[in-house]
């Protein structure tokens, strides 16, 4: 009888600690920071729109996820200037790594490409603002829908 009580004791306490040190990456999940933003290319695939790679350091300190179904605006104050949308993209877990996220973008209704190259060749990110939403699948196939809006460009690049 003593044996199979100090057997289950055992079994519970693998228990409780499998499930805490899996909780404990669930709580890292807010520490994961971007660390560099970039653009890999980007080709004109009309005079509105245009596909290209951008480059993401990201420090995961978590667990392994996914980022998917990347939706975006970025606005100048409260006009928008285009629409962004984006692949897949797979993190390691606690690791620190450059990613490509492929993406699309396209122009607001009004918005001309001399005013985005114009925008751009003066590197003045000043009063621009973006609003995303992303779905984070964990490797378990829960997820959750994320929103993030009125991110300051200015201070992202930084």
């Amino acid at each position: 009888m003593k044996t199979s009580r100090k057997i289950s004791f055992l079994l519970v306490l693998t228990l409780m600690l499998s499930v805490l040190s899996g909780c404990s990456g669930i709580r890292k999940m807010k520490d994961v920071k971007i660390t560099s933003v970039g653009v890999k290319y980007f080709v004109p695939t009309s005079m509105k729109s245009g596909e290209g790679i951008l480059t993401l350091g990201i420090d995961n300190p978590a667990m392994d996820f996914t980022i998917s179904d990347v939706e975006g605006v970025v606005r100048r104050g409260e006009r928008p200037l285009g629409y962004l949308t984006a692949g897949e993209l797979n993190l390691k877990a606690r690791s620190s790594e450059t990613y490509e996220l492929p993406c699309k973008a396209t122009l607001a209704e009004g918005v001309s490409v001399v005013e985005i190259l114009t925008l751009a060749s003066t590197k003045d990110l000043e009063g621009l603002a973006a609003d995303i939403n992303l779905r984070v699948t964990l490797q378990n196939g829960m997820g959750k829908t994320l929103s993030f809006n009125d991110l300051d460009l200015k201070n992202l690049a930084k």
